[in-house]
């Protein structure tokens, strides 16, 4: 009965993820906001790696290949939460923030002997921001807030080194976009940009295991999301805000056919060593096909400089990641029974802005800390980001993000004998 009443705690907490994950960076204003890399605390803390990887003891939602990876008497649950400082330089200005909230929930579990499945909530994209500059006569403010959100159901199989999954995602959210005006001599008006979305999405992984000795064994793994165009509803309206109007829609239309997700592969290669001591390392690269992911104008005669209410052009998005992990001693004391992990990585984002390309960089570190029981682990994490357009900088930022997440393996299926 108490294992019933976690299954439904999981699913009201996931309710919950959705409005969970914030960001605080204008560069969220454009397109669909930041994007996320479906990576856990234990993950993101070797550099968001994951295609390749495969445990019977941590979620990896990145590949669902690796679901049919899990013991048959095992279950799963993993919860992560993010803080993150940010700095911001644009010329002279420079400014500090923070943000951060609940990021995922996901659970694992095993369907038989060959196969296992997963369900949980993840952030597709955030958005977050808010800034203001004068104009003549007055004043402009930009603020935004939303994103879009996954539910997700995943299941794999796995025969001869082979493991093969899918997950289906149900793709929601609103990303909602405001232009303050004030002018000098009264009054304030509100130009809002609204898109809801309500699509579904899909992600097929494979991996392949070969053992090289009963200590070494490596690891490839692919995933494709192909193109897709979604669905939802899109509008823009003005309203008087001093004389407390009615907003007045200026601009509508359906979703379907006018925005697009691109065609997206990851790959990936990792080596493990288990004896006395373990580690692993990882290589991750990720293509997606952002210049043929349409982005329609709504609103044509908007101010050139707000292009939220524009149509716009995009990158293609590649991203490189290294990451490992090591365990001194499997049986050792506690402090040798802590995994210490490291990564890197290096992004071309999707974002084009001005003619400039988004790019960032990072580097990370972590510890995975058993409990006393040892079962559950506390994987605690630390990032340093840095992100900025080129080749006109545009505005700078450094980020530095702390990462916890609570993964709590339960043996549930075990059936007792009975006396």
């Amino acid at each position: 009965m108490n294992k019933i009443k976690l299954l439904i705690l999981t699913v009201l907490v996931s309710a919950g993820v959705a409005v969970a994950q914030n960001v605080t960076t204008p560069y969220s204003m454009y397109g669909y906001g930041i994007l996320g890399d479906r990576a856990t605390s234990m993950q993101r803390q070797m550099g968001s790696v994951g295609y390749a990887m495969n445990s019977g003891r941590q979620i990896n939602v990145m590949n669902p290949a690796s679901y049919a990876s899990i013991d048959s008497l095992t279950f799963l649950f993993d919860i992560g939460a993010d803080l993150s400082v940010l700095w911001q330089k644009e010329g002279e200005l420079k400014q500090r923030t923070t943000g951060g909230g609940l990021d995922y929930v996901t659970m694992q579990f095993p369907i038989c002997k060959f196969m296992g499945g997963s369900i949980g909530m993840l952030p597709y994209s955030s958005v977050g921001y808010a800034f203001g500059k004068s104009i003549d006569h007055g004043a402009m403010e930009n603020q935004g807030n939303g994103g879009i959100n996954q539910a997700y159901i995943g299941l794999a199989g796995k025969y001869a080194g082979f493991s093969l999954g899918v997950n289906f995602a149900y793709s929601f959210g609103n990303i909602i976009n405001d232009v303050y005006s004030t002018p000098n001599s009264a009054g304030q008006s509100l130009f809002e940009h609204v898109m809801e979305i309500r699509d579904w999405d899909v992600n097929l992984g494979l991996q392949y295991t070969a053992r090289l000795s009963r200590t070494e064994r490596i690891t490839a793994g692919v995933t494709f999301s192909p193109k897709k165009s979604l669905h939802g509803n899109t509008w823009a309206t003005t309203q008087e805000l001093k004389h407390e109007s009615v907003p007045d829609t200026v601009a509508s239309m359906k979703i379907s056919g006018n925005y697009y997700t691109p065609m997206s592969i990851g790959a990936g290669i990792a080596y493990k060593h288990e004896r006395n001591s373990r580690w692993m390392l990882e290589a991750d690269f990720t293509f997606q096909q952002w210049s043929k992911a349409k982005y329609s104008a709504m609103y044509e005669n908007a101010d050139p400089d707000n292009m939220v209410f524009q149509g716009m052009d995009f990158n293609n998005r590649t991203k490189f990641a290294l990451g490992g992990e090591f365990v001194p001693k499997i049986r050792g004391n506690y402090v040798q029974r802590i995994s210490y992990r490291a990564g890197a990585y290096y992004n071309n984002d999707y974002l084009k802005i001005r003619g400039n390309r988004v790019r960032e960089y990072g580097v990370t570190a972590g510890f995975g800390l058993n409990t006393p029981e040892g079962k559950t682990m506390i994987n605690l994490g630390i990032e340093w980001k840095h992100r900025q357009a080129h080749p006109n900088p545009l505005l700078t930022e450094n980020y530095l993000n702390i990462t916890l997440g609570v993964n709590i393996n339960e043996v549930w299926f075990f059936k007792r004998p009975i006396k």
